[in-house]
C-alpha cells in the first residue's frame, strides 16, 4: 500500500462483542477496543462513524486518514465505506453500539453482516457529528425512516423534561417499531408503509406548534427532496434550524448515491450544522 499522510480522523480497529437482531430488519452491533475510550462525540446526537471495508489485498489501514487515502491511492486500492449513527457509546466500558437496517437487497453490508461473529474485527473512522437539539426553538420536529431511527432515538434520550417534540418515524410494518425513551413531552407517531402511509404525507399533514421549530429530518433521498421544499420553502423553517439530508437513495448503493450528490444533481445535503443554539 502506498504511504499516505498523517491522519485527521484516523481509522481504528475494534472487536465485535455482540451481534443482536433488535427488530425484524435491524441488527445491533456492539464493538469494543482501546480507541473507544478516547472517542469524543461531544454534544451531538447524530454522531456517526464510517465502517471501512478494505480493498482485496490491501495492507494495514489503521492509523491512516480516510480522506487522504482516497486522495492519494488509485481507485482499485481504495477501501469502500458505509456510514452509521452511533446508537450508544460507553467510554468507561470501551463499547460502541451501531444499529444497521436491512433494506432487503444484496449489498456490501448485508454480505458482511451474514458472516459477522463475536471476536471478528471491524475498521471504523472515528466519530463526528453535526446536530444536537438546541435552545433557540420552542419545539422540535424529529422525522425520518428506519435509517434515521438511531439518531432520532439518541436525540429523544438527550432532551430534558419540559422539551416539546413531535416525532414521525416511517417503518415497513408495525413489527419494526422500537421503544423510545425520553424525558421530553414527545408526541410520537409511527407510519407504516404496508398500510400505504408515508413519511412525506405525515410531515405535510402535521399541525405545527406555535413558535419557532428546530427540525431534524433525514431518510431516503427522494423523500428528503420533497420535504426540503415543504419545510424550508412552504413552512418557512429557517436554514439554521433545519438539519435535513438524504441518508440513502432507493435503487442506488452508497457509492452511486455519493456520486449523484457530488454532481449537484441532488439537493438533500444537510442545510445546517443543526446545533440550534
Amino acid at each position: 500500500m502506498t504511504e499516505v499522510s498523517a491522519p485527521a480522523l484516523p481509522i481504528v480497529r475494534l472487536t465485535i462483542r455482540r451481534v443482536t437482531r433488535i427488530a425484524p430488519k435491524m441488527t445491533r452491533i456492539i464493538a469494543s477496543g482501546p480507541a473507544v475510550e478516547q472517542f469524543d462525540v461531544g454534544p451531538f446526537t447524530d454522531t456517526y462513524v464510517r465502517i471501512v471495508f478494505p480493498a482485496p489485498g490491501a495492507t494495514r489501514l489503521e492509523g491512516y486518514d480516510l480522506r487522504r487515502i482516497h486522495a492519494e491511492l488509485p481507485a482499485a486500492a481504495r477501501p469502500r465505506t458505509r456510514t452509521y449513527t452511533v446508537r450508544h457509546l460507553d467510554r468507561a466500558a470501551g463499547e460502541l453500539a451501531i444499529d444497521i437496517v436491512d433494506h432487503g437487497r444484496p449489498g456490501l453490508t448485508p454480505s458482511w453482516l451474514a458472516t459477522l461473529r463475536p471476536g471478528h474485527s471491524m475498521l471504523i473512522r472515528s466519530p463526528r457529528g453535526l446536530y444536537r437539539p438546541g435552545t433557540r426553538a420552542d419545539w422540535h420536529l424529529l422525522a425520518g425512516d428506519a435509517v434515521a431511527l438511531p439518531a432520532i432515538a439518541v436525540s429523544l434520550e438527550a432532551m430534558p423534561a419540559g422539551t416539546r417534540a413531535k416525532v414521525i418515524i416511517e417503518v415497513r410494518t408495525a413489527a419494526e417499531e422500537q421503544p423510545l425513551l425520553t424525558a421530553a413531552d414527545a408526541d410520537i407517531r409511527w407510519v407504516h408503509r404496508d398500510r400505504g402511509e408515508t413519511l412525506v404525507d405525515a410531515v405535510r399533514e402535521l399541525a405545527f406548534e406555535p413558535g419557532p421549530v428546530q427540525a431534524f429530518v433525514h431518510g431516503e433521498g427522494g423523500a428528503m427532496q420533497v420535504l426540503r421544499r415543504h419545510l424550508h420553502g412552504e413552512r418557512g423553517v429557517p436554514r439554521e434550524l433545519l438539519s435535513l439530508s438524504g441518508y440513502w437513495r432507493r435503487g442506488l448503493d452508497d457509492e452511486q448515491w455519493r456520486r449523484l450528490k457530488s454532481t449537484g444533481a441532488d439537493t438533500t445535503e444537510s442545510m445546517t450544522p443543526g446545533s440550534g443554539d
